[in-house]
């Protein structure tokens, strides 16, 4: 920005709209992302004095702030989870993470290297960048507030909410894995790879989010004092020190700070499924999220009114679409046969796997460590427009496809934003 009063004004029309719009296409088929999304677009092309949001200049920034937004969301989608983690109660999640996840990377990447003719590293890297769906840019087909226990079991919110909540973090190996083949080349680092990054990271994420959150759990819900029991004094900031709390701690002993977050707000939400501190935690926590990603995605929406997919080729949007409409719903369907969810579940599951700020931070993070061989603008190009397309597809359909799925089975929708009440 070329204008620092410009900025703060900017930041106020985007917060602003984080808080009416919710409200305002409650019942709408167009969602907040997809109006911050073309509110940026067209506040791009006024004819002010704002600076082109260029994500290679900016990487840096962007690489951070998205960062933020994602750990944000994580948190929240773990508060707003009812179900105990079990092998059987989230069969669905294991599911759409040990076959549709790696058997979307794998598709992705054969068809950077065959369609786009990028070489292995960089085709790898677009496979771990478009892979996981994305836990900021999925609200309405989520699990809504903790309080709304009568939607707990609902099989589409819960595999879309606890899949978003861990796929985030599990891609991090194989981006890790593109780098060292970028980097390294051939396949010598496979081993310290797979000891390192894989069991290492993962391990350490998992252990630091269960050890982080049953202190954290135990301190709010069952102190011996008062003064120390957090949940009477109903502050809900405590949520955001808790994602801060256990995203760093991990980090610092190199594990995937990713997953204890969402690890750590699933074992808060054990310590007391029923207590209306959850929804307190949940609510200001879901408040933060939808700010950072208006404020995204209406830098998204300048990036794109301002040339960004200049860079894009037909085949890089056959790439796109065929993640979303072809790779995407053939492995979620094919991952959940003989599943939990019934024939229309298993549908919208497969159907509704959203791209999104994850994508963003995951390509800036890459692209600061190696030089994948392609130029940055086009990898750029390709997944902001596959995020365009899944915010534009999915935030048309998701509100009366779930309208529909609700009145089949004669369930109430979801609790909305900001009506949940603590007890």
């Amino acid at each position: 920005m070329t204008n620092v009063d410009l900025v703060f004004a900017l930041a106020g029309v985007g917060a602003i709209s984080a808080a009416v719009l919710p409200g305002v296409l409650r019942r709408l088929p167009f969602s907040l992302p997809l109006a911050c999304l073309i509110g940026g677009m067209l506040l791009f092309w006024l004819p002010v004095p704002l600076a082109e949001p260029d994500p290679i200049a900016h990487r840096s920034a962007l690489e951070h702030v998205t960062e933020i937004c994602v750990v944000i969301s994580l948190m929240g989608a773990g508060l707003a989870l009812n179900r105990r983690i079990g092998l059987r109660r989230w069969s669905s999640t294991w599911r759409l993470l040990g076959w549709t996840m790696p058997l979307t990377i794998t598709a992705v990447a054969l068809l950077a290297f065959w369609l786009l003719g990028w070489p292995p590293a960089a085709a790898l890297l677009l496979g771990a960048v478009l892979a996981p769906t994305d836990p900021v840019l999925a609200s309405d087909v989520q699990v809504g507030e903790p309080v709304d226990a009568e939607n707990a079991d609902d099989e589409v919110r819960f595999a879309l909410t606890s899949e978003a909540g861990l796929n985030d973090g599990l891609a991090f190996p194989v981006v890790y894995a593109a780098i060292a083949l970028a980097t390294v080349g051939g396949l010598a680092w496979t081993g310290e790879w797979a000891l390192t990054d894989v069991l290492y990271r993962v391990a350490a994420g998992v252990v630091g989010g269960l050890v982080i959150g049953r202190l954290l759990g135990r301190l709010f819900f069952h102190a011996s004092t008062e003064n120390l029991r957090l949940a009477e004094h109903r502050d809900g900031f405590v949520a955001l020190a808790a994602t801060f709390l256990a995203y760093g701690l991990t980090e610092l002993v190199q594990g995937y700070g990713f997953i204890a977050v969402f690890v750590t707000a699933c074992t808060i939400r054990n310590a007391e499924r029923d207590h209306g501190y959850n929804g307190i935690l949940h609510g200001f926590i879901e408040q933060i999220e939808r700010l950072f990603t208006a404020w995204l995605l209406l830098l998204l929406g300048g990036f794109i009114a301002t040339g960004g997919l200049a860079a894009l080729t037909w085949r890089g949007i056959a790439v796109a679409l065929l993640l979303l409409l072809v790779i995407r719903p053939l492995t979620g369907w094919l991952a959940q046969l003989r599943g939990p969810a019934g024939p229309r579940e298993r549908a919208v599951i497969s159907v509704f796997g959203i791209r999104g700020i994850g994508s963003m931070y995951y390509l800036a993070y890459a692209l600061g460590h190696a030089d994948f061989g392609v130029p940055a603008e086009e990898v750029w190009a390709v997944v902001a427009f596959t995020v365009l397309a899944s915010v534009v597809l999915h935030g048309i359909t998701a509100t009366p496809v779930m309208r529909y799925l609700d009145r089949l089975r004669g369930t109430p929708e979801p609790t909305p934003v900001g009506e949940g009440q603590g007890s």
